[in-house]
C-alpha cells in the first residue's frame, strides 16, 4: 500500500500519507512503484527525498519549485525547514512571470 504521494512526475519529494520512522520502506505512488528507504523519522504530511539532492539545487513538489536545497539531501531524507531555503513569498526575491 503507497505511504506516500508522488504528485508530478517531475518531483523529487513525495508526501507521507502517515509518519514513518527511520529505516522503513515507503512505497510511493507512481507509475513506477519507487520504493525508497526512509533515511530519518518522517512526520505525516511531511516530503522525503525520492533522489538525491545536490546543495543548491531546487526543491519540486507538484511540479513546481518550492525551494532550494540548503545542504546536499539524501534519497530518503525528510524535507523540511531544515534543509530546504522556501523561494515564495519572499520580498528580496524577484519572481519571473
Amino acid at each position: 500500500m503507497p505511504r506516500a504521494v508522488l504528485l508530478d512526475t517531475r518531483d523529487n519529494v513525495a508526501t507521507l500519507i502517515d509518519p514513518g520512522k527511520k529505516g522503513e520502506k515507503v512505497e510511493v505512488t507512481s507509475e513506477g512503484g519507487i520504493q525508497v528507504s526512509l533515511a530519518a523519522d518522517v512526520p505525516y504530511g511531511h516530503k522525503c527525498a525520492i533522489k538525491p539532492i545536490a546543495q543548491g539545487a531546487e526543491i519540486l513538489k507538484y511540479g513546481q519549485v518550492i525551494g532550494r536545497a540548503t545542504t546536499a539531501i539524501k534519497l530518503g531524507e525528510h524535507v523540511h525547514v531544515h534543509n530546504v531555503e522556501a523561494l515564495r513569498a519572499r520580498g528580496d526575491i524577484k519572481e519571473s512571470k
